[in-house]
């Protein structure tokens, strides 16, 4: 035996890999609802190996958020960096990072990457301080924006955030809200719940010219942890793994409607998405009965218009 083993498995080269990889910037989630348990369990059920980035940690159950703790942007950066010098990656997903140095860290990393797109996604942060939440959304718009493919969050959250002086009769419209974020440099924003009518929640993808997709789901009982999270962390998935964004925004709004539908409650709070109810034997998963929303006659995104190699820094 030599004294240096071959550390590559029998057959494949260093560099080579049968599965995309993508790195994910967010935040521990002890109870496992949200956060970096949602970025892995959900982006391996899309095939692709994770690379996680841990910017802090949550202090919650499954009821609320008590407190987080951020880490300090030279540990983010350093995870990072190292990973990154080791294994291509084909996708950029950015969660709650806890602070607004933390996400410079994070903008000086994703700059040295233009060609891979960046999927961002809002949580709803008022379980936080007022002024930290000014603070960190301020930094969001002047750092983390500019370099996102697609923006990913909550009707309300994003209304509140990116139309805060809002004065029309109605909510604003999705392509209301993808054109505020494009004024920051987004050019696709995928806005989630939105009230429809017989008890029916929309979901569409915009931008600031038309909306793009949409499907409309039936709307749980059940008020769950980590939605946002799965959703965006399935989308970011498979745009690594080579699909379209209509298509990728289908598949990944169905796989949370399976997710929620399969959900359950582990402990005295709210409920948790099963993300891997595909790999229950025991159970079978019927077809989402999700319905598409009426879309423009020239809403089709072909692959081509994807600007993976167009995001703005």
């Amino acid at each position: 035996m030599s004294d240096k083993q071959d550390s590559s498995p029998s057959g494949i080269e260093p560099g080579q890999t049968s599965l995309p990889c993508v790195m994910v910037f967010n935040t521990n989630d002890p109870s496992g609802a949200g956060g970096l348990a949602a970025d892995l369990t959900a982006m391996a059920s899309a095939s692709v190996h994770v690379l996680p980035v841990v910017a802090g940690t949550y202090i919650r159950d499954t009821s609320e958020v008590h407190d987080h703790v951020a880490f300090d942007e030279d540990v983010l950066t350093d995870q990072a960096r190292c990973a990154l010098e080791d294994m291509p990656v084909q996708a950029f997903k950015v969660g709650f990072v806890g602070s607004p140095e933390n996400l410079s860290a994070i903008a000086s990393v994703t700059t040295d990457y233009p060609e891979v797109p960046v999927v961002a996604y809002m949580p709803d942060l008022s379980w936080w301080d007022e002024l930290a939440i000014e603070t960190y959304l301020d930094a969001c718009v002047e750092l983390l924006l500019p370099q996102t493919t697609v923006l990913v969050g909550n009707h309300n959250t994003l209304c509140r955030w990116l139309l805060p002086d809002w004065e029309g009769d109605r909510a604003p419209n999705a392509r209301e809200i993808a054109r505020a974020a494009a004024v920051h440099g987004v050019p696709y924003t995928l806005v989630t719940g939105f009230n429809a009518a017989d008890q029916m929640l929309e979901s569409h993808l915009a931008s600031p010219e038309a909306v793009l997709a949409g499907a409309r789901y039936e709307r749980f009982e059940a008020t769950f942890n980590g939605a946002g999270d799965t959703l965006s962390a399935a989308l970011c998935a498979l745009i690594a793994g080579g699909a379209d964004l209509q298509t990728a925004c289908a598949e990944a709004l169905n796989y949370l409607d399976q997710c929620l539908d399969a959900g359950f409650q582990p402990g005295m709070g709210h409920a948790t998405p099963d993300r891997l109810f595909w790999a229950h034997d025991d159970e079978v998963v019927e077809e989402s009965s999700a319905e598409p929303a009426d879309l423009p006659s020239d809403s089709t995104l072909d692959a081509n218009d994807f600007p993976l190699d167009t995001t703005k820094h």
